[in-house]
Parts: structure tokens; C-alpha cells; sequence
């Protein structure tokens, strides 16, 4: 039975209001939290009949033989930021928005303002979504963040707290939540904790690891068979693995990268969640202690008060008190029913990073930028849980 001219109309017009969006992130090859964040966002993102995702990494891999030269320093930085303007230079004619993941400083130049250069070369709306605690430091000292922010036709970040500082700085800026698949993880309430800590963050600068492991010093003061696991990978480790031998400390494990399927693993494995950055955004690592039951003890850094109510979802310190922070660890040790009260509430917080607020947002944001006005169709086909 051949389609009736109604039916060809009708599709047409759905065709006509497809939205095309280029997702511009890092690839799980760089494991962090902007990986992580980009690849559940184009998981469901692509689901939705009125979209059509693509994805460009930050990171390509170069092809065969030339891959090679990303394993040799500086030759890695050049070639793939060559692979990559390439490749967005040719994919960005097909795409009707571009969204790109933003850090600040070098990241920003390397990888966001090429992304505007091609979203106005060739006429296409451009979303930055910032994902950087430093975001003050980099607007304030950089002189090209501020002119190249003002050219971009919406600036999103996943906490109320970046949202605030750009507006300081005279940028409208709109707050989408990180997304948390509870799912993934293994929810496990500690009534009694065990001194077994672990510490998920990139080893660099910002994170100031070596705080974590003064006070993890003090705990094993107290507590000589306490076991701490630092997982991840930076151009911090090897001094950090100096500082813990010089200092003392025992069954201290640096695992180097871990692959995201085991994270919650090593989750489940430890009963108390240590991370003390001196500058932070939205650290998804939070969430994802919640979603497993994992009390937490922080630094009070950019965004993380924001998603951390001291004393009801987690424990928090000044930024660098490393004595601060032992002291919350011997209350979560020590205090009966407080572990399993942070872990209570912590999981109950979960429900505010529910992916299908979150997504909603996204088309709004997308279908605004073009000024469709399909969002009630597409939002009805997109399968909403309970």
C-alpha cells in the first residue's frame, strides 16, 4: 500500500524538525568526569526520535601507524589537535548545534574556541557547557575567555555555582544537572564503617591529593591497619606516590586508571570517601558515592557545597585541613548511626539527578537555540521512569 500524500507531508515535516547536534567531548579514552558525563548524555540524548547525535572526541585516535605519535610528548598534543580541528572542520557543516564540553585555561583554547571558530564559520548555534571549577581564575586572567564566552549562543554549566560566577562576570549562564544512573551502581549502607578508604580523583594540582594523604597519615595514627586506595592517573602520581612513602604510610595503593565498569567495585569495596580539591565544579564522583551508600568527606570547594549539606549528606572541611578532615573520618569511625545517616540521606539525594529532568532541559535548550516547537511530541515519545 502506497503512503497517502498526508502521510509524505507529515514525515517531511518530522524530517524537517529533526535537530542535528554534534557532541563535543572527551572520549572515555581520557577516563574523568567529562567522559563520563558525555557518553550518559549521548546515550540518552540519542534515544529521542527527534534528535540525531553525533559525537567528535577531543582525543581522536589517529589512524594505523600515525597513532604511534600520540604516545611520544608534545608530538601527542599536536598531531591530535590537528585530527581534530580536521575533523570538526568537516563535521560541522552537518549539524544544526554544536555542544561542546568546556574546561578552562589551556583546554578552553585548544578545544572550545575551535569549536566556536567553526559553529560561526559555518552559521550553526553553539553551546558551551563548562564544566571546570577554576571558571572565575580563567575569566578573570585569560584575556580571551570573556570575548569568546560572549559569542556563544548559550552557556551551560551542571551546578548553580559556575552558573553564579558567570553571571558575575555579566554572562547569562543556565544550570543543567549532571546525570546519575543509579542503576550502575551497588547501594551498601554502612552501619559500622571500617577504616577502608578510597580517594577517585584525577591526580593534578587542583585536587590537592596531598591533603587526603596528611590525613590519612593521622588516621592511621589511630588506626594502624587502615587501608587507603588512590585511584586514577595525573601528572601528580609519581609525586604523590613519593610524598606517601616519605611520610610513612601504609597500605596505601595507587591503582593508576581504572575502567569506568569497574568503579563501582571499588566503591563497594571501601567505607569512607576522601576528596579534598582546592577547586571544583560538580564532582560527579559525589554522586556516584550516594547512588552506593559511600559516606563522604570533602573540602568545602567551589561547587561541592552545593551538592553536599554538611552533616545530613556528607562531612565538611575547610579547603587544606588535613587535620579537619582525619577528625570528620574518626566521627564516621567512632559515631554510631552516622555513616548510615549520610548514606540515608545521600541516597535519597540521588533523586534530584535523575537523567529525565536533565534531558528535558537539553531539548528545551536545543529546540529554543532553533526555535522549533516539537519539544511536547518528542518529550511524550521519550520513555519516562517511575
Amino acid at each position: 500500500m502506497r503512503p497517502s500524500s498526508f502521510d509524505m507531508n507529515q514525515k517531511l515535516k518530522q524530517e524537517k524538525n529533526r535537530i542535528r547536534v554534534l557532541l563535543v567531548a572527551p572520549s572515555m579514552d581520557i577516563l574523568g568526569g567529562q567522559a563520563v558525563q558525555a557518553t550518559r548524555l549521548l546515550a540518552r540524548l540519542s534515544q529521542l526520535p527527534g534528535l540525531d547525535m553525533a559525537f567528535q572526541p577531543i582525543n581522536p585516535r589517529l589512524p594505523g601507524p600515525l597513532r604511534i605519535l600520540q604516545s611520544i610528548k608534545y608530538a601527542r598534543t599536536a598531531t591530535t589537535f590537528a585530527a581534530y580541528c580536521a575533523k570538526l572542520f568537516a563535521r560541522a557543516p552537518l549539524c544544526d548545534v554544536i555542544h561542546v564540553f568546556s574546561a578552562s585555561n589551556y583546554s578552553y583554547m585548544l578545544w572550545t574556541i575551535p569549536a566556536l571558530a567553526c559553529a560561526k564559520l559555518f552559521g550553526k548555534k553553539i553551546v558551551v557547557n563548562y564544566r571546570d571549577g577554576r571558571a572565575e581564575e580563567h575569566l578573570r586572567n585569560w584575556p580571551s575567555a570573556l570575548p569568546t564566552m560572549r559569542l556563544m549562543d548559550a552557556i551551560v554549566t551542571p551546578s548553580n555555582f559556575l552558573k553564579g560566577v558567570f553571571e558575575t562576570f555579566g554572562l547569562p549562564a543556565q544550570s543543567i544537572s549532571n546525570l546519575l544512573d543509579t542503576s550502575q551502581f551497588h547501594f551498601r549502607e554502612r552501619r559500622r564503617p571500617r577504616p577502608v578508604f578510597l580517594h577517585n580523583r584525577i591526580l593534578e594540582p587542583l585536587y590537592n591529593v596531598e591533603c587526603t594523604l596528611r590525613a590519612f597519615k593521622m588516621i592511621q595514627e589511630r588506626y594502624p591497619e587502615a587501608e587507603l586506595t588512590v585511584t586514577h592517573d595525573g601528572v601528580c602520581r609519581a609525586g604523590l606516590e613519593r610524598f606517601a612513602q616519605n611520610i610513612g604510610l601504609r597500605n596505601t595503593r595507587f591503582t593508576g586508571c581504572v575502567p569506568h565498569q569497574k568503579i563501582r567495585e571499588l566503591y563497594d569495596a571501601a567505607d569512607i570517601y576522601l576528596t579534598s580539591p582546592d577547586f571544583d565544579c560538580m564532582p560527579g564522583s559525589i554522586l556516584e558515592c550516594y547512588a552506593s551508600g559511600l559516606p563522604v568527606i570533602a573540602t568545602r570547594a567551589g561547587g561541592i557545597p552545593h551538592i553536599i549539606e554538611d552533616g545530613r549528606t556528607g562531612l565538611l572541611v575547610d579547603r587544606n585541613d588535613h587535620e579537619a578532615m582525619a577528625q570528620c573520618a574518626f566521627r564516621l569511625l567512632e559515631e554510631d548511626g552516622l555513616a548510615a545517616t549520610l548514606a540515608r540521606n545521600g541516597r535519597e539525594e540521588c533523586r534530584k539527578y535523575a537523567p529525565e529532568a536533565a534531558i528535558g532541559e537539553w531539548l528545551e535548550l536545543y529546540q529554543g537555540l532553533l526555535k522549533t516547537d516539537d519539544i511536547g511530541a518528542i518529550r511524550k515519545s521519550y520513555p519516562v521512569e517511575s
